[in-house]
C-alpha cells in the first residue's frame, strides 16, 4: 500500500548559507616574503645567476605580481640591498651606546658587527656580489647612502667622548675605523671557506669563532687606546 502523502517525512529545511569568504590580498606580506627569498636567491647566484621565475615559485606571489611591485630584476635587486642594509643599520641604532663608557661602548659596537656579519652570510654574499658590479647599483640608490650616515656619527660620537675622557687617542678617522671594523668582520665571513681549506683549520667550531671575535675586539680596542 503506497504511502499517504501526509504521513512523509518534511523534507530538512535549509539553513542561512554561510558566506562566501572573499580572499584579500596582502600587499606587505607578499612584500616581505619578495624580498626574503630574493635576498636568498641574489646572495646565493648573483643578479645575473637569480631568476625571477624562481623567486616568484618560492613565494606565495606570481612573476606577474612581482613586476608590479618591481618594475625588473635589477630594482628587485635594488630592493633587496636597501632592505639589507637597513636591517643592519636599524640594529646598529637599538644598541644605545650613548649610555656606556666609550671603551665599552666600541666594544659593544666591534661584537655586534662581527656577531650579525657571522650569523648573516646572504648580506656579506650580497655585498660582496655588489663589488663585482663595482657599486654601480649601489650607487643608484639614495637610500642607502642615507642609511650608512648614522653609524658613522654613532662611532664619532664614541671616540669622540673616549679622546675627551683620555681614553682614546686623537687624529683618527670615524670613517677610517669603521672601515677597520667591517674589514675584520667581513674578511672573517667571506673568506672562511677558503681559508678554513687552505690552512686546515675549522674555523666555524665555536671556539675559534669566540677567540677570533675576541681578537678582532681587542685588535680594534687596542689601535683606538691612548
Amino acid at each position: 500500500m503506497n504511502q499517504s502523502v501526509h504521513s512523509l517525512p518534511a523534507a530538512p529545511t535549509e539553513g542561512p548559507r554561510p558566506a562566501k569568504q572573499t580572499r584579500t590580498y596582502d600587499s606587505a606580506r607578499s612584500l616581505a616574503d619578495i624580498l626574503a627569498v630574493a635576498t636568498a636567491e641574489f646572495a646565493d647566484k648573483g643578479l645575473a645567476g637569480a631568476r625571477i621565475d624562481e623567486i616568484a615559485a618560492l613565494t606565495r606571489t606570481s612573476k606577474r605580481m612581482i613586476y608590479y611591485h618591481f618594475e625588473s630584476k635589477e630594482a628587485l635587486y635594488l630592493a633587496v640591498l636597501e632592505s639589507a642594509y637597513k636591517r643592519i643599520r636599524d640594529l646598529e641604532l637599538d644598541l644605545h651606546l650613548e649610555d656606556l663608557e666609550p671603551e665599552d661602548a666600541l666594544r659593544k659596537l666591534v661584537a655586534f658587527t662581527f656577531d650579525y656579519q657571522h650569523d648573516n652570510e646572504p648580506f656579506v654574499r650580497l655585498v660582496a656580489n655588489e663589488n663585482m658590479h663595482r657599486g654601480q647599483y649601489l650607487a643608484r640608490s639614495e637610500t642607502i647612502q642615507k642609511l650608512n650616515v648614522p653609524v658613522i656619527d654613532t662611532l664619532r660620537r664614541v671616540y669622540e667622548r673616549g679622546v675627551e675622557a683620555g681614553v682614546f687617542r686623537r687624529g683618527l678617522d670615524p670613517v677610517d675605523l669603521h672601515t677597520s671594523i667591517s674589514a675584520l668582520c667581513f674578511f672573517n665571513v667571506a673568506n672562511r671557506y677558503t681559508f678554513s681549506l687552505i690552512f686546515k683549520r675549522d674555523m666555524e667550531s665555536p671556539a675559534a669563532v669566540r677567540e677570533r671575535r675576541d681578537q678582532v675586539i681587542e685588535m680594534i680596542v687596542r689601535y683606538a687606546r691612548r
